[in-house]
């Protein structure tokens, strides 16, 4: 479980191709303190550490992840968004992320605003998810509020601590982000879904 807010960033030192799988290296400050089969957020996408050496770790992600994400476009040198899991008794301070990505989408707008930054992001609606005004998505891990909520686009603001930790400052029109939808918003679909 996490909460969306990010820790810090981890550089991608090197992708190894095993079979359907992906052996991902990052290079990050809070290597020291991670432990193997420890659950890290990279960009939103909850990988397990499967080895740790010097500043490094490893995680692997398998085929479903693959489809899913958009781990399988990461390159050597990628900035990548990281956040430990949780403990029990912390606050709350974003909104409760799984780690389990839902689905991409596509940056297709960024507007500076006299010292913050909009984004809107376009996605699949066929895959029945949706946002709702004013509720929480986390866009590559990062917890956030969605304004302008549309069927299959919506919009978040970006203050500059935001845009200067995490990896929002490498966006362009046309990136791949990954997101998870709010649980509320996930059961909301769902209903819609059934009811249809």
């Amino acid at each position: 479980m996490f909460t969306g807010i990010i820790e810090t960033l981890g550089r991608i030192h090197e992708i190894q191709k095993d079979q359907n799988n992906l052996h991902i290296t990052v290079d990050s400050s809070i290597t020291h303190e991670l432990k193997i089969d420890q659950s890290v957020s990279h960009n939103g996408i909850c990988l397990t550490v499967v080895a740790i050496k010097d500043s490094f770790y490893t995680v692997t992600a398998i085929d479903e992840t693959i489809l899913k994400t958009n781990i399988g476009d990461w390159k050597t040198g990628d900035i990548v968004n990281l956040e430990r899991g949780m403990k029990l008794g912390d606050r709350l301070d974003g909104h409760i992320v799984q780690g389990h990505v839902d689905q991409t989408g596509t940056c297709v707008k960024i507007e500076e605003a006299n010292g913050s930054w909009n984004y809107t992001f376009e996605y699949d609606k066929n895959l029945n998810n949706i946002t709702i005004e004013k509720g929480s998505i986390t866009v590559n891990g990062v917890s956030l509020t969605v304004v302008n909520s549309k069927t299959n686009e919506f919009s978040v603001s970006i203050i500059p601590y935001t845009f200067e930790h995490t990896n929002f400052k490498d966006f362009k029109v046309g990136t791949k982000i990954n997101l998870e939808f709010d649980v509320v918003g996930k059961y909301i679909s769902r209903l819609y879904a059934i009811n249809k």
